[in-house]
């Protein structure tokens, strides 16, 4: 069973201060082993990344074989059956069309002192895409991360995906085909993350590392930090349904279901004012659990992290809501549009019933890359902005920097930088000899 609390309850917030900091990632010993990885990579190149790939992943590589040839792609990408096709280019059409509207303009302008101003929008150089592998390969994550990458303009662009055992899923490849993605190295793990960071004899490192994967890659992404741009640092994933009492239970079971069948630590939760909604809903997840293919996976995040809350109101449930900060935010009620404006911290807000978060993984347009574990309070989702950087302009005319120039010598001194402000004068004294 889930967690039950009731805001009504004398207890209530303690038991949802206990809710909130729930750990949900893996054990701490995971970084050291990441910090071996990550040296070993550094050391031995290319020869340690083939040597951790055939530890972990049971695939024997060289470096000529590190990453699909042309004739491997294309051969796989045929295996695609015509229905699969149609709704990956679907997707791709999609998220594309959603990106392009997110390119911010360049800015130039000139004050009232004759200064030139302003700031211009450049792509980064090369971009490592890490993308889950094996069986449980997601090719949406391929199509979320590289378009982006893309539309942002960046010239090199790769993708890092693991495939243990030697197996492919052909709709990855064809993903990377449609997000012109050409280099796909059959690689994952933390040894992934290094090579992409630091560079081996056959990887080139690159300058930013986006997209999901387990602790071990996480842990990664946090200590290559710096020495590249990274996304963000993902964990389990996770759903906050609000519900009014006209919401269909199996629906909002179903939908709960979807992030619990990620893994056994996602947390999906329901928030409503309704005990007979929250009645049902309970009862219908246990309904579903009985036959859903990932029972097993499912059940147990929803017996240890997820949770049915009872409310006063919806301005209670979305006050309440932006305590979580969830990553994904439904909401099934009659007006969406205005509890939406009442909900300042999620990841992304799917508004009413006939939008399950499903949509939003794979043709809604929208990133499915988003902020866990309350970073929603301060960072946003995957977007073209995470693949562009922003240089500032800035001109003096003769005319400006006498304008401003003496308050600049002023502040210099008053901060004992002696040539910040000589650096000043010494064109304020050429203007007025």
């Amino acid at each position: 069973m889930p967690h039950h609390l009731d805001s009504r309850s004398p207890g209530f917030e303690a038991a949802f201060a206990r809710l909130l900091a729930m750990k949900r990632e893996d054990a701490p010993e995971v970084d050291a082993v990441v910090a071996d990885i990550i040296a070993d990579v550094r050391a031995r190149g290319d020869a340690a990344v083939i040597d951790l790939t055939a530890r972990f992943d049971r695939l024997e590589l060289t470096p000529e074989t590190l990453a699909f040839s042309a004739e491997e792609i294309e051969a796989e990408c045929a295996k695609v059956p015509q229905e699969e096709r149609e709704a990956l280019v679907l997707a791709a059409e999609r998220i594309r069309a959603y990106h392009l509207r997110q390119m911010p303009e360049n800015a130039l302008w000139t004050d009232d002192t004759g200064a030139t101003l302003g700031w211009r929008w450049g792509p980064v150089a090369a971009a490592g895409l890490y993308v889950p592998g094996g069986i449980a390969s997601y090719p949406s994550s391929v199509l979320m991360n590289a378009i982006p990458a893309q539309v942002a303009g960046v010239e090199r662009l790769v993708i890092a995906c693991p495939t243990p055992g030697g197996v492919v899923n052909p709709l990855v490849l064809l993903a990377a085909r449609l997000s012109g993605v050409e280099t796909v190295w059959r690689i994952g793990g933390a040894q992934a993350i290094a090579a992409l960071a630091w560079g081996t004899e056959t990887i080139r490192p690159v300058d930013k590392i986006t997209g999901p994967g387990n602790a071990y890659v996480a842990a990664a992404k946090r200590r290559v930090f710096g020495r590249v741009g990274i996304d963000m640092i993902a964990g389990p994933s996770e759903i906050l349904v609000i519900a009014d009492d006209a919401a269909d239970p199996d629906w909002i079971a179903l939908d709960l279901l979807s992030q619990a069948e990620h893994d056994a630590s996602a947390q999906a939760i329901l928030i409503t004012p309704d005990a007979g909604l929250a009645r049902r809903v309970t009862e219908a997840v246990a309904a579903r659990l009985a036959t859903l293919e990932r029972r097993a996976v499912a059940g147990a995040s929803w017996r240890d992290y997820g949770a049915v809350i009872l409310c006063r109101d919806l301005a209670e449930a979305a006050a309440l809501s932006n305590r979580i900060a969830p990553e994904h935010l439904e909401l099934c009620v009659a007006d969406p549009e205005a509890l939406a404006a009442q909900c300042s911290h999620a990841g992304a807000i799917f508004l009413g019933a006939w939008t399950p978060e499903a949509i939003g993984d794979y043709v809604g347009g929208p990133n499915h890359v988003l902020p866990t574990a309350r970073s929603a309070r301060f960072s946003s989702g995957l977007s073209v902005m995470d693949f562009l950087k922003r240089t500032t302009l800035a001109k003096m005319t003769p005319g400006a920097l006498r304008a401003i120039g003496p308050a600049a010598e002023r502040l210099a001194i008053s901060e004992s930088l002696e040539a910040h402000g000589l650096s000043v004068r010494a064109r304020l004294d050429r203007l007025n000899g």
